[in-house]
């Protein structure tokens, strides 16, 4: 495998690369190694404000410009991004960590959603009707919202740069991203495919701020910035809707997740192993939408944690750069010891260690890890892991594992693994914005991404993710 050793580490503003006006850097570290691979430029307040002044004075333009034309940048986006997908999962492997398996999958995921808004560029929906009195004409049509600051994550560093940045362009949006401190190359990789594409200058613009609240909170406080879409915890996104209510700047919202994975009595136990190695060791386990507390119904706890422990003993835990590996680094370290200190406080609370369990003494790397004997409402059992461990609580009746599945802040995501019938039933009763029914991952561009309680507001993807990008606009017209 060729490894990168230049990646793109400016902002871009105004169409251009630059770097910030005080001239200073943060490290980007491969976390597999501890190796600083990059300095990226620190964006300034200056910097900011000329970000969102370029993405002001670009918007007539570009909201007025044919969705056609929207549409076939995006394409070529995709086109792009499809011929260097090995390029563009490398990135993720060296500032993120993950495994190549992963990376290739994010790559693949990422790209298509530059197809999905592509086609959902030329379908933008209006409505024409007489009024039930018959006094008037009833138009409605929508337009682009304005300005939009995308803030992502480190997790999916180009997934969620791409499910925002492709529906608020279909849309006639212009843009400033804000990714995570710890994952700006793909996201300056990403900007710069859309900069290949043909999008116009001002349209796509890219800051890093440091420190990173108190940039944001000014952008959101300027009055061209009519839309704000954050991916990342729950914690974060109270404080940003809380600066949105200042000016009221629509917010869509996708944040924490603690999805519960149910094994119903007389499930196929081996298709729900197969869907909880999808559902929890994705990503390492690091997604708002990894399983995190597995109620497994008596009947069948002792066979199944059997089988999943046979097969999380199969897991290779190394460099992402070796493509043999199937789990890579957590971010940080912080990360890695945040997940050893979960695991710590589940045994000392009473769990047993089934497998893993011990963290590295190098690198970021945590184990495929198997906790037994795990209680509802323990610490780990109430916290978003964020890493691979799995965690198993045994229940005797299906009623109280829907109760324990609900008994929480968070609705996300959950997942229900039984016979179809019994298995619909339950997920019907999952209040969750998403579940999977004997599927591991439900992930795709074509479909609604969102929660519900303090998991989110608003959906990505699907036919509704280029709605939170457009305001609807009601015209009376005489008969």
């Amino acid at each position: 495998m060729t490894v990168t050793t230049e990646y793109l580490s400016d902002l871009f503003i105004d169409g251009e690369w630059r770097a910030g006006s005080a001239g200073t850097t943060f490290p980007v570290t491969d976390p597999a190694t501890g190796e600083t691979i990059a300095q990226f430029a620190i964006a300034t307040e200056a910097d900011c404000d000329a970000a969102v002044a370029a993405a002001e004075a670009a918007f007539p333009a570009w909201a007025a410009t044919a969705p056609r034309v929207r549409s076939e940048i995006l394409r070529a986006a995709f086109d792009i991004l499809t011929a260097e997908k090995e390029h563009f999962a490398e990135i993720m492997v060296r500032e993120n960590g993950k495994s190549w398996p992963d990376a290739i999958a994010e790559a693949g995921y990422a790209t298509e959603f530059f197809r999905w808004f592509a086609e959902e560029a030329v379908r933008i929906p209006g409505d024409f009707r007489l009024s039930p009195g018959g006094d008037k004409r009833i138009v409605v049509t929508r337009q682009p919202i304005g300005v939009s600051l995308l803030i992502t994550p480190w997790n999916f560093p180009a997934a969620m740069a791409t499910r925002k940045l492709a529906p608020a362009l279909a849309a006639g949006c212009t843009t400033i991203l804000k990714p995570a401190r710890e994952t700006p190359l793909t996201a300056a990789y990403v900007v710069d495919v859309l900069r290949r594409a043909g999008v116009p200058k001002g349209v796509v613009n890219l800051v890093t701020p440091v420190p990173t609240g108190p940039a944001i909170a000014k952008m959101m406080h300027h009055p061209a910035v009519r839309k704000m879409s954050f991916t990342g915890s729950t914690e974060v996104g109270r404080i940003l809707l809380h600066e949105a209510a200042d000016s009221v700047v629509s917010t869509s919202m996708e944040l924490g997740g603690n999805a519960p994975f149910l094994v119903l009595p007389g499930a196929d136990l081996d298709d729900a192993v197969a869907g909880a190695m999808v559902a929890k060791m994705r990503n390492g386990g690091s997604a708002c939408t990894a399983a995190n507390r597995f109620y497994v119904h008596a009947s069948v706890h002792d066979e199944f944690v059997a089988k999943l422990t046979a097969e999380l003993q199969k897991v290779k835990n190394g460099s992402g750069l070796d493509r043999e590996n199937t789990l890579g680094a957590l971010v940080s370290l912080e990360e890695r010891d945040k997940v050893a200190e979960l695991v710590e406080t589940a045994v000392a609370e009473g769990a047993t260690v089934a497998l893993g369990g011990t963290k590295s003494t190098s690198g970021a790397f945590y184990p495929a890890t198997m906790l037994t004997g795990v209680e509802h409402g323990s610490t780990i059992n109430q916290t978003e892991i964020f890493g691979p461990v799995t965690a198993v609580v045994k229940v005797d009746d299906v009623d109280e594992m829907v109760r324990m599945a609900n008994d929480t802040i968070y609705g996300l995501i959950g997942y229900v693994f039984g016979e179809e019938s019994l298995a619909l039933r339950t997920a019907l009763r999952i209040d969750a914005g998403m579940v999977g029914v004997n599927k591991g991952v439900l992930s795709d561009p074509a479909a609604p991404f969102g929660g519900t309680k303090q998991s989110g507001l608003g959906r990505e993807g699907s036919s509704e993710g280029i709605l939170e990008y457009l305001e609807e606009k009601y015209i009376g017209m005489a008969p």
